[in-house]
């Protein structure tokens, strides 16, 4: 029998390193299996509860969604409105100059022709002047100011449809619908949009602006951007005697297109229409407001404009009566 080689001291410690621990060695991982593996979801921090992902999806889809979906029904109303536009409309504008207690049986301080052409997205304004004269039916050549009076007079509500007769007569266009507003629906309505930003080309200094109580008092207006209350506009707007009507016409239509970029905002569309609904004169429904709303809101800011003005107007006495001929051109294509 062979003996064993080793002492018994060495026999000993080959003993005792049998039960020793073993520390194995791995070699670091594979970068790509590291990647491909599950990264496991981190615990959330005491205090905030954590949220399913499939919950935070859904929450997700559902505010856009909410967010986007205006947004999708007025790019398909406005795709629908071009394709299917309704007919062209001219509104007849009237600023009557009424004092308290004297409702409509007064004078229009502003008359202004509105033409709106849908397909085109196309709004066109005219202001006439209001010491010219034009063709009444039963009435004949009338001051056109004092047209709303006389129909008033026959039978109350009718001064805005013998003046739409009027202009019919005399310029070819037949108004489609009318506004009639006083002052203080004017100024309500300035207000009801947070005001107006005006650009004043000049300074403008009135030492006779007349006020409600038949009095009369010094306005100045200095040149540049300002902004401008209900007030303030109207003032604006009726001012004359730094130059003359015609310059007045000019305000006016500058304050309406003013007004017309507001609307442009929908924030301000129930306050606009429920001033209207309330203290404007108009046989427009709510519906066909809205209708004809896209092109002057859209349009309003670069819309066309004319004031009939000493160059339209026919030379000689006998009344300031318009140049029909030299107006022709101008009108056919924005008027119905």
């Amino acid at each position: 029998m062979n003996e064993d080689p080793r002492t018994p001291d060495q026999r000993e410690e080959d003993w005792a390193g049998r039960f020793q621990p073993m520390y194995i060695v791995r070699p670091e991982a594979d970068p790509v299996q590291q990647a491909q593996q599950p990264v496991q979801p981190q615990p959330p921090a005491p205090g905030y509860p954590s949220i399913p992902k499939k919950r935070r999806l859904r929450w997700r889809r559902l505010i856009a969604i909410v967010l986007l979906l205006p947004l999708f029904s007025c790019a398909t109303c406005l795709l629908v409105y071009v394709i299917i536009p309704p007919p062209p409309a001219d509104v007849l504008i009237l600023g009557v100059d009424a004092r308290p207690g004297e409702g409509y049986v007064t004078r229009t301080d502003s008359i202004m022709l509105l033409g709106v052409q849908p397909r085109r997205m196309r709004v066109s304004l005219l202001s006439i002047p209001r010491d010219l004269f034009i063709n009444v039916p039963g009435y004949g050549s009338q001051r056109i100011n004092t047209v709303n009076v006389l129909g008033e007079l026959e039978q109350a509500g009718t001064g805005p449809q013998l003046l739409s007769s009027g202009i019919a007569n005399s310029f070819g266009i037949e108004p489609d619908y009318y506004a009639r507003l006083n002052f203080d629906a004017f100024v309500q309505l300035v207000d009801a949009v947070g005001g107006l930003t005006i650009d004043v080309p000049k300074t403008i200094v009135d030492t006779q602006y007349p006020t409600r109580d038949y009095g009369t008092i010094t306005v100045r207006f200095d040149s540049g951007r300002q902004r401008m209350d209900g007030e303030t506009a109207l003032i604006y707007a009726r001012t004359r005697h730094a130059d003359d009507d015609y310059g007045r016409a000019e305000r006016q239509q500058q304050v309406l297109n003013a007004l017309m970029r507001k609307l442009a905002n929908p924030l301000h569309w129930g306050s606009a229409i429920t001033v209207i609904t309330l203290n404007v004169d108009t046989d427009m429904s709510v519906l066909e407001m809205l209708l004809y709303a896209p092109p002057v809101v859209i349009g309003g800011g670069t819309m066309d404009r004319l004031v009939i003005d000493r160059d339209y107007i026919l030379p000689g006495g006998g009344g300031a009566v318009p140049d029909y001929n030299k107006l022709a051109p101008w009108l056919e294509p924005r008027f119905d």
